[in-house]
């Protein structure tokens, strides 16, 4: 009988090993350096369409605008 008592305590020692091993594993980083990490984040954030180059063309047409008031204003006032 305790030849059994054993054979379950070395059994369930063994399972709460792979267990914690499991565990450990899950928390493992797949990455080995943070220049590793920054790459594949800003290659997994490109492919989300994050850093897409869309410009407004609303500045330009507010500067002409203000640039024709104050060229106008000038020439009113001579």
């Amino acid at each position: 009988m305790d030849s059994i008592r054993r054979q379950n305590t070395q059994t369930d020692l063994m399972s709460l090993e792979a267990a914690a091993a499991s565990a450990r594993g899950g928390f493992a980083c797949m990455f080995s350096t943070s220049e590793e990490y920054e790459t594949a984040l800003i290659t997994e954030r490109r492919a989300q369409g994050r850093y897409d180059q869309r410009r407004s063309r609303w500045p330009a047409i507010m500067f002409v605008g203000c640039a024709m008031m104050v060229a106008g204003t000038v020439l009113l006032l001579n």
